[in-house]
């Protein structure tokens, strides 16, 4: 497939704010690696419905939302480091995000 990306500047300069890295990374680390996408999809401005079934988004949303309730208990110390790496210097926060991101469990 392939898809037309605009080239407008709105597009190339839209960051991801720490928060919603911290709900990427916490996907990620439970091995929730699709709604990790559609959240990457959703933060940077796109709609992950032009990308995935209606269906599929429906089950992604639904199970998300149960899991969230029940994680966010469990994984307060792990977003306490993503916290304290990202509002860190730029330069050693982005180092340190990457070190987190290649230590994950697979």
């Amino acid at each position: 497939m392939n898809y037309h990306i605009s080239s407008s500047e709105k597009n190339f300069h839209k960051a991801i704010s720490p928060e919603q890295l911290e709900q990427v990374m916490e996907a990620i680390s439970d091995g929730r690696y699709s709604w990790a996408c559609v959240l990457i999809l959703r933060f940077v401005g796109y709609n992950p419905l032009h990308f995935i079934p209606q269906r599929t988004y429906s089950r992604l949303i639904k199970d998300n939302s149960q899991v969230s309730n029940s994680s966010r208990s469990t994984t307060n110390q792990s977003q306490t480091n993503i916290k304290s790496s990202v509002t860190s210097s730029s330069g050693q926060a982005s180092s340190q995000v990457l070190n987190m991101l290649k230590n994950l469990n697979y």
